[in-house]
């Protein structure tokens, strides 16, 4: 019998992305436009990615949002209505054109944008029953939403809606007026926002309350951040200082949505989605009030792609791993890359298929020796970044706990999800944060090409983890494909072992 393909697209904001997945609930295919386009955070569907699908047919595709709805709030916005972007087929057309333009209108559905954030999590989760919360910077109109998530005697996915916060008060737009303030991209390089935050000061942070909430609990904000930060109180702090106080004010306003889903007392199980849910910093202290925690390794926009696409689904997805996208075949060069740690301390692995989210989880990795205390020095070089930017250690998941204080939840962190104390910064000075934290990422037995990688480097040298950073240039997307690894090679005189 022939397999029912379903597409979910992400498209026409930032961070394009597909995912088709079968009438089993089995994930085919998925990945971002600008891995193709090579534009960072392209917004726009690019005829690389969507070839990646070709020789599949595609029975139904499903929007991760409603443009209509979008729209009206953009009107309330004072940013005017798009005539040519009220459906989501007028959306894809513009975009692509011919590859959209046949398609049956009766065959694309469009779902509400939190929605998609909660399904994408939820339905790719361990979980029953779930207490599920999405904070972002904004969807049509919701900034904040906790649901209530299960299933029914028919495995059908149930929501239920059990509060929300609306626009303008949005914890993601004031994150992100913050990374404009200090000199940054927002709704890209918030993840540099965060990791300034720990060479700053708390000297600000009373001072930021004050101007930015009005009301805790109900995450209420003074200030439209949409249109930016009103900063007069901030004249001669440094960006550092900014940073810091931020994100203590980001933490606090995150503890109250967290105290808030909790006390509905649905379920201790925690899935938790949007871009919000990328600051890891703040993940470690979502243990204080649920019991299990799942965030699924792309929360933003782009995974609300796989969101909107379970969504049509409406059924469990069969998750495995987050390797999902471009596949550069042959076996993971293992002794390759041992060779090039040991004589070099620092190499490239470009393997496999591409991570689906922002972190590069040894697919497409530059990795090194974090011991050594000029690596880390040596690779923010490489990769042509501030120095003051923290590097994560990928290690073997059942001796994580020995070398890293794990906070409480997560009894693993296979795709980045949280930081945690090191029980020995200085052995490990290459991954360590001017705060004493990790980003952590641990590996199963899984039987993939990193845990051989780790299993064998551990042999080798008693050491179970290795530094671990996405393979990029600042600015640029991740490699993707083999012609990507040689110009990374050719430029930056780095071996990428395939």
């Amino acid at each position: 019998m022939k397999l029912q393909n379903i597409l979910g697209i992400s498209a026409g904001f930032h961070d394009a992305a597909l995912t088709l997945i079968n009438d089993h609930g089995d994930i085919v295919f998925a990945g971002h436009s600008e891995r193709y386009s090579k534009q960072k955070n392209d917004e726009n569907l690019s005829l690389g990615l969507l070839h990646e699908i070709t020789k599949y047919n595609v029975q139904h595709i499903a929007y991760y949002e409603r443009p209509w709805a979008k729209q009206l709030r953009q009107l309330y916005a004072g940013q005017g209505i798009e005539w040519n972007k009220l459906t989501a087929k007028q959306i894809l057309t513009s975009q692509i054109g011919q590859e959209f333009d046949a398609f049956p209108s009766d065959r694309i559905s469009t779902h509400n944008h939190h929605l998609s954030h909660a399904a994408a999590g939820f339905q790719t989760s361990p979980y029953e029953r779930a207490t599920v919360v999405v904070i972002d910077a904004i969807g049509e109109w919701d900034t904040v939403s906790i649901w209530g998530a299960e299933y029914d005697r028919k495995g059908r996915a149930q929501y239920k809606r059990l509060w929300r916060q609306r626009y303008p008060h949005s914890i993601g737009l004031f994150y992100s007026a913050v990374t404009r303030r200090i000199g940054l991209h927002p709704l890209d390089e918030e993840y540099i926002t965060m990791g300034m935050a720990g060479w700053g000061r708390n000297t600000w942070y009373h001072d930021m309350r004050e101007h930015v909430i009005a009301n805790e609990s109900d995450i209420r904000l003074k200030q439209n951040f949409h249109t930016g930060m009103s900063d007069d109180f901030l004249v001669g702090s440094s960006n550092e200082n900014i940073a810091a106080a931020a994100q203590m004010v980001a933490e606090d306003l995150i503890r109250q949505v967290m105290i808030r889903a909790r006390n509905f007392e649905f379920s201790s199980n925690l899935v938790y989605m949007g871009g919000v849910a990328l600051n890891c910093s703040a993940n470690r202290m979502l243990g204080e009030y649920f019991e299990n925690i799942w965030i699924m390794p792309c929360p933003g926009d782009a995974g609300s792609s796989l969101g909107a696409a379970a969504l049509a689904l409406g059924r469990r997805i069969n998750w495995t791993s987050a390797y999902l996208g471009h596949d550069i075949p042959g076996p993971y060069p293992v002794n390759g890359l041992l060779d090039r740690l040991l004589t070099e301390q620092i190499v490239g692995v470009a393997s496999g298929r591409a991570e689906f989210g922002p972190r590069a989880l040894g697919n497409r990795s530059l990795l090194a020796d974090p011991r050594g205390s000029e690596i880390k020095e040596k690779v923010n070089e490489i990769k042509r970044r501030q120095q003051f930017r923290p590097f994560a250690p990928v290690i073997l998941e059942e001796l994580a706990d020995m070398y890293f204080d794990m906070p409480r939840g997560f009894h693993n962190s296979r795709y980045m999800q949280t930081v945690a104390r090191c029980r020995h910064p200085e052995l490990f000075p290459a991954v360590i944060h001017v705060d004493g934290t990790s980003r952590v990422q641990t590996v199963p037995k899984d039987g993939s090409g990193i845990r051989e990688l780790l299993e064998k480097w551990y042999v080798m040298t008693g050491c179970p983890m290795l530094l671990n950073t996405s393979l990029n240039i600042r600015g640029e997307p991740m490699v993707n494909d083999r012609a990507d690894a040689d110009r990374f090679e050719k430029l930056y005189g780095v071996k990428v072992c395939s």
